[in-house]
């Protein structure tokens, strides 16, 4: 009879006929369970996705990550270099230059063609041609100039090191820690969302949980309906056909969970299920953009065809974050311009511009960004030399991780503020370095978490987000 039950189970979870198993659920799993252990080492620890006081009071209680993956030009657009009008169609003035493709690179160096303004109360230097929005917030931001990945020069390693905190694979996602220390304020949205656009990112998934348990993982949103991948079931289920499955799924599992006690993932996936039925209702409300008004939708600019996808993104992160989620990570790949990068840079700016000032704009309209820190930038910036790939192609810029700009707002951060410098080229940064460890350490900070303390012990050794004497706390962008 056990093996009949048990059988009887396992066809139902193989069916998929509740049209729940492939949501990304694992985020939800176990709100039963304890994330800080008190029993003795010999019992298994438990884990759950209830909210948790951090050790220290925080500044911030969620955060918008716009990750512009493939690097956008730090040099055209936040970090404005005389030297290179002044060198410009000449050799680099130095042997030094790391290229990540010799093959194509050259020593020649490349002007910026726009013009850069001081803009807002604060005077901050940006380039107001390609970016007129965001000069419109710069008094709301903290521009750090001065970003550094050690020993990196590619695009999945860097995304990895900004994401993960290392450039190896395999590691838990910066999302997966904040939920893992903090715990969801919503028990009936994900606490982590990945929300993808144009395509997935070289090297992903950077939304997966890795070492940690699976609870913690990335719920994955995407950019056209149906937003979350079987969230409904089919039709012929919906209303008491769904319930009284439900109700079966769960005698189910009630009954081989007191045959096999102790089975604390099956407890976790029975209250998965309720979490995932009470989803329905308020996933499906949380990503209903037709709720906005129009003023709104207009403020994003969700109704023009050239910002519509990234103005929908940024009102999806905003509902989201509104209704308690932790984490969502804007995946906006499409900022590597190896060519003709003038033209690709105007084209990316016209689309994203708008919508991520005016996410910065809503949210203080709202009250919301006190407690919501928004990240900007990708995982490298651009050499300032001429690459070629050859007859009839426009130039372009390589790669640069060993300086380049990032932006950030909210959350107890510095208003209108720049931090660190990079070199008179834009080469590198040598003036208050900021690395992948140093910019966690700080995120975490605000979050209420240290980053020297938020570990997880995998067969007894720590795995951390921030390597063991690694990161620093950059307290000059804090307010």
């Amino acid at each position: 009879m056990q093996n009949q039950n048990v059988s009887t189970r396992r066809h139902l979870l193989a069916q998929g006929a509740l049209g729940l198993s492939s949501i990304g659920l694992s985020t939800l799993l176990g709100d039963r369970l304890d994330a800080n252990p008190k029993k003795p080492a010999l019992e298994p620890p438990h884990y759950d996705l209830l909210p948790k006081q951090p050790p220290r009071q925080p500044q911030a209680n969620a955060v918008i990550s716009v990750f512009t993956g493939g690097g956008p030009s730090h040099l055209d657009l936040f970090d404005r270099k005389a030297a290179l009008d002044k060198y410009a169609g000449e050799k680099f003035p130095g042997s030094d230059i790391k290229y990540d493709n010799a093959g194509q690179a050259t020593s020649i160096v490349m002007p910026c063609p726009w013009q850069f303004t001081k803009c807002g109360e604060s005077g901050m230097e940006i380039n107001a041609e390609l970016l007129p929005h965001f000069a419109g917030i710069v008094d709301d931001v903290t521009l750090i100039r001065s970003m550094h990945l050690p020993n990196i020069r590619n695009h999945v390693a860097g995304m990895r090191a900004l994401t993960t905190g290392r450039g190896r694979e395999g590691w838990p996602s910066l999302g997966s820690w904040i939920v893992y220390g903090l715990g969801a304020e919503a028990q009936n949205l994900p606490a982590f969302v990945a929300l993808i656009l144009r395509k997935n990112p070289p090297g992903s998934p950077f939304w997966d949980s890795r070492q940690l348990p699976s609870i913690y993982q990335g719920t994955i949103v995407r950019e056209s309906e149906p937003r979350i991948a079987n969230l409904n079931p089919s039709r012929y289920l919906r209303g008491r056909p769904q319930t009284r499955q439900l109700e079966l799924l769960n005698q189910l599992n009630t009954t081989h969970l007191q045959r096999h006690p102790g089975e604390h993932d099956l407890e976790a996936r029975i209250a998965s299920y309720e979490l995932a039925a009470r989803m329905q209702t308020s996933a499906n409300e949380a990503l209903d953009l037709s709720r906005e008004s129009q003023s709104t939708r207009a403020m994003y600019g969700a109704d023009n065809s050239t910002t519509r996808q990234m103005a929908e993104a940024c009102l999806l992160a905003r509902r989201l974050v509104e209704r308690g989620v932790r984490f969502v990570q804007i995946w906006n790949y499409g900022w590597d311009m190896h060519e003709n990068i003038f033209a690709s840079l105007t084209s990316r700016c016209q689309a994203t511009d708008r919508p991520c000032a005016a996410l910065v704009t809503d949210l203080k309209q709202r009250g919301l960004l006190d407690s919501t820190i928004v990240q900007w930038g990708g995982e490298m910036g651009r050499l300032p030399v001429v690459q070629d790939r050859g007859a009839g192609k426009k130039p372009g810029r390589d790669h640069n991780t060993e300086g380049f700009s990032l932006w950030m707002a909210g959350g107890g951060l510095k208003a209108g503020h720049v931090h660190g410098a990079t070199d008179e080229f834009g080469h590198r940064a040598v003036q208050d370095i900021v690395t992948q460890h140093d910019y966690h350490a700080t995120l975490l900070h605000q979050l209420g978490l240290d980053g020297d303390a938020l570990q997880h012990e995998v067969n007894g050794q720590p795995v951390a987000l921030v390597e063991p004497g690694q990161g620093k706390v950059v307290d000059g962008i804090l307010a």
